[in-house]
C-alpha cells in the first residue's frame, strides 16, 4: 500500500484558521427563544418552515430570520437582533 499526502488549499487565505470555543449546550429547550436562520439558499425555507411547526407544536417559541444572501457572512444587525432574542439558534442550507 502507498502512503498519498493531500494537500488542502484554504480559500479564505487564512495563515492560521480562528480557534473558538463551542458554547455549552442548553440541558433543555422549555422556556427557551429558538431562533431560525435561513441562509437564503433554496428550499432552506421549506425544511425551516417545517422545524418551526414541530418546535411550536412542543410549546417552544419560534423567531425567524433570513440573510440577504447565503455568499455573505450575515449582517451585523441582524447577528445582534438573533443574539438579543433568541437562546439558541439553528442555521439551514439546502440545494
Amino acid at each position: 500500500m502507498t502512503s498519498t499526502t493531500r494537500v488542502v488549499l484554504d480559500p479564505t487565505s487564512e495563515q492560521a484558521p480562528a480557534r473558538r470555543e463551542r458554547v455549552a449546550r442548553p440541558a433543555s429547550l422549555a422556556g427557551k427563544t429558538v431562533g431560525l436562520l435561513d441562509i437564503s439558499k433554496p428550499r432552506g425555507d421549506v425544511f425551516l418552515d417545517r422545524l418551526g411547526e414541530l418546535l411550536s407544536a412542543r410549546g417552544l417559541r419560534v423567531e425567524r430570520y433570513r440573510k440577504p444572501t447565503f455568499a455573505k457572512v450575515a449582517p451585523v444587525d441582524l447577528r445582534h437582533e438573533i443574539a438579543a432574542t433568541c437562546d439558541v439558534v439553528i442555521e439551514a442550507l439546502a440545494d
